[in-house]
């Protein structure tokens, strides 16, 4: 078992084939391309739970929530670069350009995203993935742990 729920959207753009699947809908530049794109994401996520597609629906979820935290990094940031050349983070922008703009996109994807979140069986796939998950991570263990007696007992 590869996958792995993990934090945010941490491995959004590793896993295949939903990386590619879903990568393509993923915009953030204006708050149209935004409602356009998280209502794509919205469609994939609907379409994944009613394949029984829990991977799918946490990936589309992850999507989503990476236009919020992406279009907010360009909202603070002229440009998206939260961080200089030294590693240190730089100001947050009072008022670039395209900041507004970037404040309405991540707040569509909000919306989208705390929909996600709150889904009846986004949830309940997720507490059947992670139960499941654990089970084979027990097992797993004990697979390992019957390996080490056995190299132990060779020696």
């Amino acid at each position: 078992m590869s996958y792995r729920i993990a934090r945010g959207e941490q491995g959004v753009l590793t896993f295949e084939p939903y990386k590619s699947m879903l990568l393509p809908l993923w915009r953030f530049r204006t708050p149209a391309i935004a409602r356009a794109s998280s209502a794509a994401l919205w469609d994939r996520f609907v379409d994944f739970d009613a394949n029984g597609d829990f991977v799918g629906m946490d990936m589309a979820r992850k999507f989503i929530q990476m236009g919020m935290t992406r279009a907010k990094r360009y909202a603070n940031h002229a440009g998206g670069r939260k961080y200089g050349k030294d590693g240190k983070e730089l100001e947050k922008s009072t008022g670039h350009r395209d900041k507004g703009e970037k404040e309405e996109s991540s707040a569509i994807f909000k919306e989208v995203w705390e929909r996600c979140r709150k889904h009846d069986g986004y949830q309940r796939k997720k507490e059947a993935f992670q139960k499941e998950q654990k089970e084979w991570d027990r097992e797993v263990q004990k697979e390992e742990g019957k390996v080490e007696r056995v190299k132990e007992e060779d020696d």
